[in-house]
């Protein structure tokens, strides 16, 4: 017969390529040519043998790598006979050599050809993927399943393709491969990330456990299975498994760390404080870690008072075993805060020693004191630290800040021009400057500041309301309100803005309606506001009305103490009321004051408003 002829053939050219390639591992040779030779048979049943002598030729190029020639012998096997084998095998190896758009052409042909094999169904997911064609492929993979619902590889693939963009799908997908397979580790380690991802962590706490029946004994597992507890809220569930942890290995670090977090997320600050202070007296622990723990802690204590102490003490601890800049500060602003100056200035001294040069330390200190709003700090702070860093932008910037909060104007002045030197671009430090000026009455000069911080941030309500008061003080009233209508356009709830442009028309004696509707505004927000009681006082005052007045005024004495221009317009309502001695009196009371006052100085002295 013909086909016993070609076969005969087929086996002597094996046994040629045997003698070429010497010794070299005849078994798998044979093996593979039976191989080959077999699923030639089933693939070219009624085929012409050129065809078949085509497809072996490529056959055996492919065992031995050359895809290359492969390819080339089973194009010219296509041409003689189009099975849907040749296809698949063309698909295959364009594949491997990343040619994709002709693995697509030929492995759609394949399936066109025979639907049944799941093989070619297979290749086709394959390209598809590599392709990054996501939606084709989870399609051919969904044909799979239906052909083979039992196919673990093709929900597998499935559920990975989902996992970006379809993560509850990928979840659905996976939960069907552990009903088929019972638990895996990798199938759930996927399921609760994706859980976890969703930002569903009582689930993936779930999936975790389910590991952990895998490997009981698994810490860094118990540890996951603790994190997410923690995120999911069941705290009392983390620390349990943290708890099991500590059991098998007390000396764990890291679940002490673990741990003192956890006591953390509940606001339990003095049991992690427990926690900590165990990490803190191992020698094994870095410095830097020692340090972040302590400064979690300083920052704590600045709004609840009752920390300070354990956070001396961790402090304390870790000064014990080394000398370095930042504990020596630390400790010297928690001096400050226990009032204790001389250990302050002690440990202050030591950090500039330990390390002068790093500008970061005054300023992360200085920094933290301002946000706190603790300004006579910040400035004993960074009092010291312009010495060392006068052109640096930073200590010069919240230094300048400081004396401004603590209306030392004068001072503020000095670091706040140098910060605008060092960064001419900086609002917050041009707007502070141009304020500063105004305070000290350089108001010409205040109002160019001003306008070129408007000229970076020209929708700023505040810096608006600021060129208004420059405005009003210096009497320029078409000016003044056209800012402070601009800014309430922008803000129209703004206590402060209300209150300032209000007073503005009160002592101009104008539109007393509206003034008196923008200080009721002003009041509701802040009703124990003195200044804002004393406007709404004056505008009653200007309207007529001196009983409501004085009662506004007298508010304000009481909730903000006496202050000189509060006691003035008190004097004023009273004279006019015809209480003239109570006027002369509070008139007196504002001069003691503010001695350089020379309008009260003419109202005591001719006893007349």
């Amino acid at each position: 017969m013909e086909w016993q002829k070609f076969m005969s053939r087929f086996f002597a050219a094996a046994i040629f390529l045997l003698l070429v390639n010497g010794c070299s591992a005849p078994k798998e040779i044979l093996k593979v040519n039976k191989t080959e030779s077999e699923a030639s048979n089933a693939i070219f049943e009624d085929s012409s043998k050129s065809a078949m002598e085509q497809f072996i030729n490529g056959s055996i190029a492919e065992t031995k790598g050359d895809l290359s020639t492969a390819i080339s012998y089973y194009l010219q096997a296509l041409k003689l006979d189009s099975k849907p084998g040749i296809y698949y095998a063309l698909a295959k190896d364009y594949l491997n050599l990343n040619k994709l758009p002709q693995a697509l052409e030929y492995s759609k042909k394949a399936v066109a050809l025979d639907s049944t094999k799941i093989d070619y169904f297979e290749l086709l997911s394959d390209i598809y993927t590599n392709a990054r064609q996501n939606d084709s492929a989870a399609v051919v993979l969904s044909k799979i399943i239906s052909m083979d619902s039992s196919n673990v590889e093709a929900y597998y693939k499935l559920a990975r393709i989902y996992e970006t963009n379809r993560p509850a799908k990928a979840i659905s997908i996976y939960q069907t491969i552990t009903n088929i397979i019972g638990p895996d580790w990798n199938v759930l380690m996927h399921v609760s990330e994706l859980q976890a991802g969703q930002e569903n962590f009582k689930d993936a706490a779930a999936s975790v456990k389910q590991i952990l029946t895998l490997d009981p004994g698994n810490a860094a597992l118990k540890k996951l299975l603790a994190e997410y507890y923690q995120r999911a809220k069941m705290y009392d569930e983390a620390v349990k498994v943290i708890d099991d942890v500590l059991v098998s290995n007390p000396d764990d670090l890291d679940a002490h760390d673990r741990k003192a977090q956890i006591y953390l997320s509940e606001n339990k600050w003095d049991t992690a404080s427990e926690e900590y202070s165990y990490i803190l007296k191992q020698h094994n622990v870095p410095l830097d870690l020692k340090i972040r723990i302590g400064a979690t802690y300083f920052e704590r204590s600045l709004k609840d008072s009752s920390l300070l102490p354990v956070t001396k003490d961790f402090f304390k601890t870790i000064d014990k075993d080394t000398a370095n800049w930042q504990v020596k500060m630390y400790l010297g602003a928690i001096a400050l805060n226990e009032k204790n100056d001389p250990d302050a200035i002690e440990n202050f001294k030591a950090a500039t020693q330990l390390a002068s040069w790093n500008v970061e330390a005054w300023v992360r200190l200085g920094g933290l004191y301002f946000d706190n709003k603790k300004y006579d700090e910040a400035e004993k702070v960074l009092h010291e630290a312009v010495i060392y860093f006068p052109e640096d932008f930073r200590v010069n910037l919240i230094l300048g800040l400081s004396f401004a909060q603590l209306n030392k104007n004068a001072e503020a002045k000095v670091n706040l021009k140098k910060a605008v030197e060092l960064n001419p671009k900086d609002v917050t430090a041009i707007s502070a400057y141009g304020y500063t000026l105004s305070q000290l009455k350089e108001n010409d000069e205040a109002v160019v500041y001003i306008k070129r911080a408007l000229s970076f941030t020209p929708e700023d309500a505040n810096l608006l309301g600021t060129l208004g008061l420059i405005y009003d003080g210096q009497k320029k009233w078409n000016e003044c309100d056209s800012v402070y209508e601009k800014a309430l356009s922008i803000d129209s709830s703004s206590a402060l803005l209300n209150n300032n442009f209000a007073y503005s028309l009160s002592e101009r004696g104008i539109k007393l309606d509206r003034a008196l509707r923008m200080a009721k505004i002003a009041i509701k927000a802040e009703p124990d506001n003195s200044a804002y009681l004393d406007t709404i006082g004056w505008i009653y005052f200007k309207a007529g009305d001196f009983n409501s007045a004085i009662e506004y005024i007298q508010k304000a004495l009481k909730v903000g103490g006496e202050k000189p221009d509060i006691l003035e317009h008190l004097g004023d309502i009273q004279y006019k009321m015809g209480e003239r001695d109570k006027a002369k009196s509070s008139w007196q009371k504002a001069l003691d004051l503010d001695k350089n006052n020379i309008e009260l100085k003419q109202k005591i002295e001719k006893g007349e408003n």
